[in-house]
């Protein structure tokens, strides 16, 4: 996969505010706010930085948890997990393998078989639908 690399001016002209806010600064959009936290339409969600394929429509549900869950990626790399300790929290941070964009944070209460729970922030996400 060839990565995506741009400048923070870059990253600001092709991003809304908010979209700049979840993904360049690991923002999160208040829960139950996002565009696609109650959409259940066939399709692929994308990384809203550079288009990657992150999610498919056939791996979300509903959580209840206030932002899009999903319980496994599209493919195996799409995205990348790391440690993160903010806010007094111990918890996995998921990010666009392709960008380096702030997703979410994955879980492990999810639903069977993989038992992950991939909570990720509507604003760094674009759907495509099928």
């Amino acid at each position: 996969m060839t990565k995506v690399e741009r400048t923070e001016q870059e990253w600001r002209a092709r991003l809304t505010p908010q979209q700049y806010h979840v993904l360049r600064e690991k923002g999160t959009e208040p829960p139950f706010s996002g565009l696609y936290e109650r959409v259940f339409e066939p399709g692929s969600y994308r990384c809203a930085g550079c288009g990657a394929e992150l999610f498919d429509s056939d791996a979300k549900y509903d959580s209840g948890c206030g932002w899009p869950a999903f319980s496994q990626p599209a493919t195996a790399g799409a995205v990348e997990e790391q440690l993160d300790t903010s806010h007094g929290l111990v918890r996995t941070e998921v990010l666009c393998a392709r960008c380096g964009g702030h997703l979410g944070h994955v879980f492990r209460d999810g639903p069977a078989p993989s038992g992950l729970r991939y909570c990720i922030n509507s604003a760094a996400l674009t759907l495509e639908r099928r």
